[in-house]
């Protein structure tokens, strides 16, 4: 499935992981998309600014180097050189130019002592308006396990284009890299624990009769969501667990060994500025693999340009 049409690949300064270049230039050549390949950099001070030219060429030289190994016969490739503060230049160059993917290597390297995302990676994941895959520095050349987190809630319309969305996805990229599937809701019954306090009018039957009509409601639109999309071909296991979706995810996502999760993150709230719903900045907080993040067409970008 052709899905992007523009990448905008974007340098992490000072990393030379070759994850992420290699995943930008497979995806242009799978999409027989345009790449551009970008650095986005900080200003000098005003004191340095005749320096300025031969910054911006430095850094751009650099991301060309990431290249210089890597087969990329019949590509149609750009380059773009940012100054400023990076995500807002970012931002506005998706903008100006229409791009339809940024994909960038993580300012971390993870694991237990350096956290996997930096403020730029999520500045981005936030408020970019098309779609952010950031590649942990150590990912492998193909995915074995992708894991699609989706959330199919009627009481928030927007869910239904973002888990559309999250599953093509998903679905193309496993398809293509012959990876497991792995498609992952985590449920719970709102206001369970006071149900089940001293005070409460329930009884305990009656708090687990509603436990389990409320799994099954929320099995039965997973299951409607499933219908929706073919994966024929693609071996998936679907997991619907009980738990707070910030924690569960995580720990799926982990024991299973997943290598990318693709995964909304819009807030459930309409309030203006509030554009990351909690449950996504738990999870992307915790998770220790590359992550590819959507929004849907409706989304509005806080950074204008």
């Amino acid at each position: 499935m052709r899905r992007f049409k523009k990448i905008l690949f974007v340098n992490e300064p000072g990393n030379l992981a070759t994850s992420a270049p290699q995943r930008a230039v497979e995806l242009a050549r799978a999409n027989n998309a345009q790449l551009t390949l970008c650095d986005a950099s900080q200003e000098l001070p005003r004191t340095m600014s005749n320096l300025q030219t031969a910054y911006k060429e430095i850094y751009l030289r650099q991301v060309e180097s990431l290249f210089e190994k890597i087969d990329i016969t019949g590509i149609d490739i750009k380059t773009s050189a940012l100054t400023g503060i990076p995500f807002v230049e970012i931002i506005m160059e998706v903008q100006r130019e229409g791009y339809d993917l940024v994909i960038k290597s993580a300012e971390g390297g993870g694991g237990v002592l350096d956290n996997l995302f930096g403020a730029t990676d999520m500045h981005l994941m936030r408020k970019c308006p098309c779609p952010v895959w950031i590649v942990k520095q150590s990912t492998p050349d193909k995915h074995a396990r992708i894991f699609a987190a989706v959330d199919p809630d009627p009481e928030v319309p927007a869910n239904a284009e973002l888990n559309k969305l999250i599953l093509e996805l998903a679905a193309s990229l496993a398809h293509q890299e012959n990876s497991e599937l792995h498609i992952a809701h985590a449920w719970y019954l709102q206001g369970e624990q006071m149900f089940r306090s001293v005070r409460s009018l329930l009884t305990e039957q009656e708090i687990d009769e509603l436990l389990v009509s409320t799994e099954k409601s929320h099995k039965k639109r997973l299951d409607q969501l499933l219908k929706q999309h073919d994966l024929e071909g693609i071996v998936s296991r679907v997991h619907l667990v009980k738990g707070d979706p910030g924690k569960v995810i995580p720990y799926l996502v982990s024991e299973n060994k997943a290598d990318l999760v693709v995964m909304g993150t819009v807030a459930r709230t309409g309030i203006e500025g509030f554009i990351i719903g909690n449950t996504a900045e738990k999870i992307l907080r915790a998770v220790d693999c590359s992550v590819l993040t959507v929004k849907p067409e409706s989304f509005n970008s806080p950074v204008k340009g």
